[in-house]
């Protein structure tokens, strides 16, 4: 019985890894062909180029247009992807703000400790109370609607769990013996967080901030939905949601399904990638996998 059991914990330790590998091999190429769209797409066909056309107003998906036609007759396919490159520029950006100030803050409440440490995690303790979407309203309404102010919305709201990680990764590494080694040979507590505790959690303030693109597209794209992003010009897949809402309502149903594929799809990829590398963050779990 005790063999029985070894060999099916064995077959599903497999198949569990199987799963993870094709995920991640899916998540891959997805991440790399949305990579190439956004890269390649804009240069080669300028979106001022495509003339508004009330004579091809809201045709469905066919040959000509695989995702149809909006509302002023512009292919739909060529502004998800100009709507995709806003929209992921606006996350990248945010998200690289986002852990730079949360790793800042973690690491500096981690190696400060005392009254500092306590003050910095009630800021952010007083910053997770507020909802992102209502504290990113108030931030981009003191200005006009625009790429900056979004990102600025993005950036202020979304560094708390990246401080949160970084704080605890660092209170981690300092229990370390190289750590005492190092402090008992006359290094300074911030030469001792520069050389050896923040080089040990970029690994996790990297994978924080993949995962926040996505959260940050989503913000943005709320934002833009609500009028209070991107202006309404200017094509992100906020505005093309937001500008389809009545071609929805008269039973136009691609004008609104295909914007939002650009959004689920690269989200579920970047997740997808980031699974796989905490698994590799995490050598006892795929050691267990190994097996």
């Amino acid at each position: 019985m005790a063999d029985l059991a070894w060999k099916s914990q064995g077959r599903t330790r497999r198949s569990t890894r199987t799963v993870r590998v094709a995920v991640s091999t899916v998540s891959t190429v997805t991440v790399a062909a949305v990579a190439l769209a956004v890269l390649l797409v804009p240069p080669l066909v300028q979106l001022d180029q495509q003339a508004v056309d009330l004579s091809m107003k809201l045709r469905p998906p066919s040959l000509a247009h695989p995702f149809g036609t909006d509302d002023v007759g512009r292919d739909l396919l060529l502004r998800c992807v100009y709507g995709l490159r806003v929209s992921l520029l606006v996350g990248l950006v945010a998200a690289l703000a986002a852990t730079v100030i949360g790793t800042v803050v973690g690491a500096a409440a981690a190696v400060s400790g005392g009254w500092t440490d306590r003050a910095l995690m009630r800021l952010v303790d007083t910053f997770s109370s507020v909802p992102h979407l209502l504290l990113g309203i108030f931030v981009v309404a003191m200005f006009r609607p625009g790429v900056w102010p979004v990102i600025v919305s993005v950036a202020l709201t979304h560094w708390l769990s990246t401080a949160r990680i970084v704080r605890s990764e660092v209170l981690s590494l300092r229990s370390r013996p190289y750590i005492d080694a190092a402090i008992s040979g006359g290094a300074t507590r911030w030469r001792v967080a520069a050389r050896h505790l923040l080089p040990g959690v970029l690994p996790q303030a990297g994978l924080a901030a993949v995962l926040m693109v996505p959260h940050a597209m989503w913000h943005e794209s709320a934002l833009s939905f609500l009028g209070l992003g991107l202006p309404t010009h200017q094509a992100s897949l906020g505005n093309l949601v937001q500008s389809a809402r009545g071609s929805l309502l008269a039973g136009d149903w691609w004008p609104t399904l295909f914007p939002g594929l650009f959004l689920i799809i690269p989200t579920l990829a970047v997740a997808g990638l980031a699974g796989a590398w905490r698994e590799r963050l995490n050598p006892r779990r795929r050691s267990e996998l190994m097996l």
